[in-house]
C-alpha cells in the first residue's frame, strides 16, 4: 500500500445492514483485541498475492486476507500489487523488450507464463500469478475473509463494476458473503464511493487518513477508514468510531502495516477495529500476551 488519499463528496445511499467484520471477535467476548488481517496473504513467509499465500495465512489459522487487483491488456482481473510486473515475476527475462512491463501492457496469457515467486524463493519457482477468479476459488476453498483492494482504478475505467461481476459470478455477493466475509477498498474515494453506489450492500473502506472534519462525507460510502499506523492516534480512532456508517454502524479502523510485537500493541491500544500485517502470527501473539 502507498498512501495517497483522495478527498472526495459523498452521496449517501443506504443498503442492506452487513454484520460488523469484527462481530465475530466481540462475540468471543474480546471487546479490545483488534482482528489480524494477512496483508497480501501473509507475504512475510510466502510470495505476495499468490496461492501459496493466502495457503500460508490459512496455515497459521488467519482467516482474513488483503489482496490487490490490477486488470491485463485483454480484460482479465489479476491479482497484483504493483502496476509493473518487474518486481515480483520474472517479465525482464521472458520478455526483455517490453519495458516498463506494466499489467496493463500484458495479456493474461502472457502474465500466465510468469513466475511470480523465485523472486522471493526458490522454493517458490512456478508461482504464477493468479487471476480474480482463482484467487477467490482458492479464497472460498480455504474458508477465508477477504479485504479486497481496488488497485490505481484511474488506470482502469470500469473496474469497480468489472470487480463486482467477478465477485456475483462466484457466488461473494450472496447475503453469506456480504455479512462477514468481504471489504472492497481503495485509496481512491470515487472507486469506493462507485463500488457503494453500485453494490450498496457491499461493506466499503476508504484508504488513508481524511481529516476528523470530513469523516462524515466519507461516511456516505465507506464503512471504514484504514489509515497507516503511521498516522493513527487514539483520538482519531475515537472520532472515527463517534461517526456512523452507510450500513447505520460506526466506522471502524483497520491499520496497516505493522509487522512488529511493540507497534502492535500500540496500535491496540489505540482501539483500532484491525491490525494488517505481513506477519500476522507476531501479532496474534503480542495480542494474546499478558
Amino acid at each position: 500500500m502507498h498512501a495517497r488519499a483522495i478527498a472526495a463528496t459523498a452521496t449517501a445511499l443506504l443498503g442492506a445492514v452487513a454484520l460488523s467484520p469484527t462481530a465475530e471477535v466481540r462475540a468471543a467476548g474480546s471487546h479490545e483485541r483488534p482482528l489480524v488481517v494477512g496483508h497480501r496473504g501473509a507475504a512475510a513467509y510466502a510470495p505476495e498475492n499468490t496461492l501459496p499465500s493466502i495457503d500460508k495465512a490459512a496455515a497459521l489459522g488467519f482467516r482474513w486476507v488483503e489482496n490487490d487487483v490490477q486488470r491485463t491488456k485483454d480484460g482479465e482481473l489479476v491479482v497484483l500489487h504493483d502496476d509493473s510486473l518487474r518486481r515480483t515475476t520474472d517479465v525482464e527475462q521472458v520478455f526483455p523488450g517490453r519495458a516498463p512491463w506494466k499489467v496493463k501492457d500484458f495479456t493474461a496469457a502472457e502474465i500466465a507464463r510468469l513466475d511470480a515467486g523465485s523472486w522471493f524463493s526458490p522454493a517458490y519457482a512456478g508461482t504464477r500469478v493468479p487471476t480474480l477468479r482463482q484467487y477467490m476459488r482458492r479464497v472460498e476453498h480455504n474458508h477465508e475473509k477477504l479485504l479486497l483492494e481496488v488497485k490505481n482504478p484511474e488506470l482502469y475505467p470500469g473496474i469497480e463494476r468489472q470487480t463486482l461481476n467477478v465477485l456475483r459470478a462466484v457466488g461473494w455477493l450472496d447475503h453469506r458473503h456480504l455479512a462477514d466475509r468481504l471489504i472492497v477498498q481503495s485509496f481512491s474515494a470515487d472507486s469506493v464511493r462507485t463500488v457503494h453506489r453500485l453494490e450498496p450492500a457491499v461493506r466499503t473502506a476508504f484508504l488513508g487518513r481524511p481529516a476528523t472534519a470530513d469523516l462524515r462525507r466519507y461516511a456516505g460510502f465507506a464503512d471504514l477508514i484504514n489509515p497507516s499506523w503511521t498516522e493513527v492516534t487514539a483520538a482519531y480512532v475515537a472520532d472515527v468510531h463517534a461517526v456512523a456508517g452507510p450500513h447505520g454502524r460506526p466506522l471502524e479502523v483497520f491499520t496497516w502495516t505493522v509487522d512488529d510485537a511493540p507497534r502492535a500493541r500500540t496500535v491496540s491500544g489505540y482501539g483500532v477495529d484491525g491490525i494488517i500485517s505481513n506477519k500476522p502470527d507476531v501479532v496474534r501473539t503480542a495480542l494474546d500476551a499478558p
